[in-house]
């Protein structure tokens, strides 16, 4: 590979790869990467440029970071046949889901603030993902629930349906009840049925911490969430 790199030589031979879609810090990632590599390259606004002897090398650089960082977005040049999608009454998290599910997917697209455009041919599909999203039925990974939760869930309510005195179940839905978040369900569960649980977790707490205390009210939200985590362990 060349030592020095200068894209304006006519004699240089150089490759071009286009990285509008990658954020801060895949970028930052990348020219990390091509550093410690030792690959001669350029930056030219979004693209990258490296000369053609060290495109193999590029070439592994971009297969390991998609492995540890990707999928990455697929980008939608401003001349290709698009179709358009406001969303500016998506929630962040609506749209960050959104965002991944289309990297996912590999669907082109590219972003003019809460307007999405999408390839033309890929419109029944996106169709199909808005309204997912929207039911509540995809949400993303990026933020999990921790494995186990649904069981644990499940065995705290059932304990405390048969006795509402009993102090470790207590302690620890007082201990898990905090760290659970609507918008991060556990793998493969929709946000609709997760928020559903979060939100029975929540009143259970609450139950325990009313005052005067009502030890039917605490028997009553055990059982709601025992029933809705039972389909799940």
């Amino acid at each position: 590979m060349t030592d020095d790199f200068n894209p304006d030589d006519p004699e240089t031979v150089t490759v071009h790869y286009d990285l509008r879609s990658w954020d801060v810090d895949q970028r930052a990632a990348l020219a990390e990467s091509l550093a410690n590599d030792a690959i001669p390259h350029v930056w030219h606004g979004d693209e990258l440029l490296v000369p053609e002897d060290a495109e193999a090398a590029a070439d592994a650089v971009f297969e390991r970071l998609e492995d540890e960082l990707g999928p990455f977005a697929v980008a939608l040049d401003a001349d290709e046949p698009a179709t358009e999608f406001q969303l500016e009454d998506w929630s962040d998290a609506e749209l960050a889901t959104l965002r991944e599910a289309l990297a996912d997917a590999e669907i082109p697209h590219r972003w003019d603030g809460d307007a999405l455009f999408v390839a033309s041919d890929a419109e029944g599909e996106v169709d199909d993902l808005l309204d997912a999203i929207e039911a509540g039925d995809v949400a993303s990974t990026d933020a999990l629930a921790p494995d186990g939760v649904l069981a644990d869930l499940f065995a705290i309510g059932d304990r405390l349906v048969r006795s509402v005195d009993d102090a470790e179940p207590r302690m620890r839905l007082f201990g898990l009840a905090d760290s659970l978040s609507a918008d991060a369900p556990p793998y493969g569960i929709a946000i609709r049925t997760w928020s559903s649980i979060v939100a029975q977790t929540t009143e259970l707490v609450g139950a325990f911490r009313a005052d005067p205390f009502e030890p039917e009210a605490v028997s009553t939200a055990a059982r709601g969430l025992r029933d809705l985590c039972r389909p799940w362990v």
